[in-house]
């Protein structure tokens, strides 16, 4: 299989994408639930979106070499 082709990157990172986004759904799911507003919870999901993704993509990065 030829891991570098252009399609088996894009489904990477759209799976390390979806990943960090139902990692921010429920990153606002349970700041709701703790009784945060909307703008609190908005907020942590989307720390969380990019802490998920971010981290996602290093070890990717990482196992790639």
């Amino acid at each position: 299989m030829n891991y570098g082709s252009t399609a088996f990157l894009l489904l990477v990172l759209a799976v390390a994408v979806l990943f960090a986004a139902v990692a921010a759904v429920i990153a606002f799911g349970l700041a709701r639930w703790e009784g945060a507003a909307v703008p609190a919870a908005i907020s942590r999901s989307g720390i969380t979106f990019a802490a998920a993704l971010t981290l996602s993509l290093a070890v990717l990065t990482f196992l790639s070499q």
